[in-house]
């Protein structure tokens, strides 16, 4: 059966030429690289290596990277690293009602224990940040803003570098932490452009590996340890034997990425635009976030997310599964729940029309010829549902 992978955002295909830089380092450089002997010394000068290109991609030196298991680790890192360390200033963190659960979920753990946690408002429909919302909401006991540079689920491309300069000029030590791991291989990224001092990224979004990301921190800035302890790795910062072949891997993929930013980026909002003028034919069918006919620069390029009127999204996956296309319902970190996406309740759609979304995300091994197949499946799929949940049947 033929498949049409649509589901870039949840995750990517490895690289061929990363996933046998991995395998070397799994059978041939496989030292720790804490020893001091060749072979470990070998697998250290890999991981640096990777430092160096993952600093790259980012604009950043690459004493500002660290290692970590992925963007998940990283966003709780950032957040419980930079309020603990500044706990003599204040104790409010100020975050979007959109952002990814990584975030969302440390800072409800973090309220939980004490700290103040606001959720910024929202523009109803695209989800965009307004720089004024962000001063409104900024006390002098603000240690942490955290907003993420591009939503996983509807697209959406913020100006973090306007917002971090508009924070700044309110509060010159306010600390800025943005999620760029949708951004990362299809949004230009330069730490210096954008202020920030905390960046979140990660390995398997941009064709590397699983179950490896990094945490950028500027340089100078006050931050707390890792959330491990027992070792002296990544700086005495985060403890534990590295993921080598992982790491590598990541570097890598930040390499190519950097290298193939432009053309990825134009090759899927090729597919993305082809995709989205097939569906939007179709009665019922309404595009969820920014129009990007309209705002190309403000969506991620190979982002799609529509709701199709009278379906629900899950079954619109199980009959395109069906057909071997592989789509999602939003995020993968929240496949399997009966709730409607957090972020289109929070960018103002209805629980039914959150309830019958479904997002297509397109990448590097997705065809012209993949995105007709989709659109005439997924019109049949549309077809045949709504004649199945028609009255009388």
């Amino acid at each position: 059966m033929r498949t049409v992978y649509c589901d870039h955002a949840a995750t990517t295909r490895c690289h061929p030429e990363v996933a046998r830089r991995v395998y070397e380092y799994l059978t041939e450089i496989y030292g720790n690289p804490s020893s001091i002997h060749a072979v470990g010394r070998k697998a250290r000068k890999g991981v640096e290596e990777a430092r160096a290109q993952v600093a790259a991609l980012l604009g950043a030196k690459p004493a500002e990277i660290f290692f970590t298991s992925g963007g998940t680790e990283a966003d709780n890192w950032a957040l419980r690293g930079a309020l603990e360390a500044n706990r003599a200033k204040g104790n409010h963190l100020i975050i979007t009602p959109y952002e990814h659960h990584a975030v969302l979920d440390a800072a409800e753990a973090l309220r939980r224990e004490g700290y103040e946690v606001t959720l910024l408002d929202v523009e109803p429909g695209t989800g965009i940040i307004r720089p004024e919302a962000l001063l409104e909401a900024m006390r002098p006991t603000t240690v942490l803003v955290s907003i993420m540079a591009v939503n996983n689920e509807i697209g959406t491309v913020q100006d973090i570098a306007a917002l971090c300069a508009a924070a700044r000029e309110k509060d010159p030590d306010v600390i800025f932490h943005t999620d760029c791991v949708q951004a990362a291989g299809y949004i230009p990224l330069d730490v210096n452009r954008l202020g920030v001092d905390l960046l979140t990224i990660s390995s398997h979004k941009i064709y590397g590996p699983k179950g490896v990301g990094a945490l950028f921190v500027r340089r100078g800035f006050r931050f707390g340890r890792g959330l491990t302890v027992g070792g002296g790795q990544e700086r005495k910062m985060r403890a534990g034997t590295e993921n080598v072949p992982g790491i590598v891997g990541f570097g890598l993929a930040a390499e190519i990425a950097a290298r193939e930013l432009p053309r990825r980026a134009a090759h899927a909002r090729e597919l993305r635009d082809r995709f989205l003028r097939g569906v939007l034919a179709i009665e019922g069918v309404r595009l969820n976030g920014v129009d990007p006919f309209v705002h190309p620069e403000l969506r991620h390029p190979g982002n799609a997310n529509v709701s199709v009127e009278g379906v629900e999204g899950e079954a619109m996956l199980l009959r395109l599964d069906m057909a071997g296309i592989c789509a999602s319902s939003g995020s993968a970190c929240t496949s399997g729940t009966l709730e409607p996406s957090h972020v289109l309740l929070a960018v103002g759609c209805s629980r039914d029309e959150a309830q019958s979304s479904l997002r297509f995300s397109f990448g590097e091994e997705n065809t012209a010829e993949d995105i007709d197949y989709v659109v005439a499946e997924f019109a049949r799929s549309v077809e045949y549902l709504r004649k199945l949940a028609a009255p009388g049947r």
